[in-house]
């Protein structure tokens, strides 16, 4: 693993270049005052903060483990950026969404993963596998990838969907210990055939600290937002600390639950 530097960077938005329109929630390529182009999510669409949160969760998890993700920033709106925005829709968006959102750097050039013309070696499909079963990601399928080829790699990106049981937080033990049964519909499964090899070296590298530090990313006022079922910005990053940790330690379920579905695909 290469070293992990456990702090984003904050960047100010200073211009709006062009919405993602084929995306549910609208994010935008945006230029920042580093100069830099970025994916911005927002904030104020439609998953709301939560979408972010994931997304950060999500990312830094697979650059620890030494996946390619775009660099994640933390993105400043000011209120006065949409004024002068011709789109209604754009308008309202940018509006609800003043303050600090997410950037994931845009890869100029990339394009969209394709299973039947891109080819990924078994190990690397099954770090995927692995990673997506343990946040619960059901949005890396045939019709959607989210996976791009940039310079002849892989890169993962949009983790939005991730830890979708977050968006009613019930019986965190009960999630954490269930199988990801969606892993079957996965783009990358039937490669996946190093999955408990993958699995060991995979729990070695989260270690409670690497946890506690990659939620410990998440912006307190993200955590104490309005339909927060939490009393504190502690008890809400607790409670994605504790989900993380059952899960690895059973990591054993989801690895078995990965390994049926793709015997059944092959």
């Amino acid at each position: 693993m290469k070293h992990y530097s456990p702090e984003l960077r904050k960047v100010e938005v200073t211009r709006y270049v062009t919405p993602l329109r084929e995306g549910g929630s609208l994010p935008a390529i945006v230029e920042a005052d580093d100069e830099f182009l970025y994916v911005l999510k927002f904030r104020g669409a439609g998953q709301g903060i939560k979408a972010l949160m994931a997304e950060i969760i999500a990312g830094e998890l697979a650059r620890v483990l030494g996946l390619r993700m775009p660099e994640l920033v933390f993105a400043h709106l000011d209120e006065a950026f949409g004024r002068t925005e011709p789109d209604e829709e754009i308008q309202d968006l940018l509006r609800f969404s003043e303050g600090w959102n997410l950037g994931l750097h845009y890869l100029k050039g990339a394009i969209t993963f394709d299973a039947l013309v891109n080819s990924v070696d078994p190990l690397l499909a099954s770090q995927i596998v692995w990673l997506d079963c343990l946040i619960t990601n059901v949005d890396r399928t045939a019709r959607n990838t989210n996976m791009l080829m940039w310079h002849k790699e892989l890169w993962l990106i949009d983790h939005g969907a991730a830890f979708y049981f977050h968006h009613n937080w019930p019986n965190i033990e009960e999630q954490a210990k269930r199988p990801f049964v969606q892993i079957k519909d996965h783009v990358l499964l039937p490669v996946a055939s190093e999955l408990e090899a993958v699995d060991a070296a995979f729990k070695a590298l989260l270690t409670s600290e690497i946890i506690r530090t990659i939620v410990g990313l998440i912006p307190e006022d993200w955590l104490t937002g309005v339909d927060s079922p939490f009393g504190t910005a502690q008890a809400h990053r607790d409670a994605y600390i504790q989900f993380l940790e059952t899960r690895l330690q059973h990591s054993h379920i989801f690895v078995t639950e990965a390994n049926h579905a793709r015997k059944a695909l092959i």
